[in-house]
């Protein structure tokens, strides 16, 4: 939830709350679901990686046929074998019609839409029902998005970030933590084994930070400078509403947008 008068609680590393601060008027931007969605498709083809066959594949052997007479079907057969080869219709030969690392992925997007849907990412991160609908825990009462004392930049050891989070209200961790699953099938062979909701968003002023190190090993945790903000990482997927946990002094760039 927001304060009243757009207004958000600032936290102090032991879960006080020290004041309160406006929103910057970034945060009030209008909701556009459909723009979200656009944007983080195209930025979601735009880092997709050319990929293909071997050049040469499935060819690259001596092939026979048995001919007639031997009441089997006349596929190619490995010269020095019976197994099924080259032929795309046959058990064992190449595909028809494989990738080619040619493929352009890439999509465009108008800069004004993609700064739209910068913007209203932002402020589904300040809508506390968007959140949770999201499937983020946090407690009751707790403003977003969740700012805190600068001295939380400062912490460079994982347990010291856990404790900070549980102590402000912040239970998303174990919310990642079990819906870690091993993907089924063949899936699990092409890179992209585990399956991992995606957790809190740390926001600091600067790179140089050392909860880089402290959080960044963190399941579902993704560190990032205000500068770096886009909107595939404030709204993974096209969802919007991701659970976001700002330092003072990037809540303050934000308002430099």
């Amino acid at each position: 939830m927001v304060g009243e008068h757009g207004s958000v609680n600032v936290y102090s590393l032991k879960g006080e709350v020290v004041k309160s601060i406006p929103l910057p008027t970034a945060f009030m931007s209008e909701f556009r679901p459909d723009i979200i969605r656009k944007a983080v498709a195209v930025q979601e083809a735009n880092m997709r990686q050319p990929y293909g066959a071997m050049k040469g594949a499935g060819m690259r052997h001596a092939v026979s046929t048995w001919g007639k007479g031997r009441g089997v079907a006349r596929v190619q057969r490995l010269s020095q074998g019976q197994k099924g080869a080259q032929s795309p219709g046959t058990v064992g030969g190449r595909k028809a019609h494989p990738p080619y690392a040619e493929r352009d992925w890439s999509e465009k997007i108008n800069r004004k839409e993609m700064a739209v849907a910068k913007l209203s990412a932002l402020a589904a991160m300040a809508d506390a029902d968007k959140v949770r609908g999201r499937g983020h825990r946090f407690n009751e009462g707790i403003t977003v998005p969740i700012v805190v004392e600068d001295d939380i930049e400062k912490l460079s050891k994982t347990a010291e970030v856990m404790d900070v989070l549980d102590k402000i209200g912040i239970a998303d961790i174990k919310r990642v933590k079990d819906g870690t699953k091993v993907r089924p099938g063949r899936g699990k062979m092409r890179g992209r084994r585990i399956r991992s909701p995606k957790g809190v968003l740390i926001v600091v002023s600067s790179k140089e930070s050392p909860l880089f190190a402290g959080a960044g090993n963190l399941p579902g945790v993704k560190v990032v400078t205000s500068n770096n903000l886009n909107t595939e990482l404030m709204a993974p997927g096209g969802d919007p509403g991701r659970l976001a946990l700002f330092s003072e002094s990037a809540i303050k760039k934000i308002g430099e947008w």
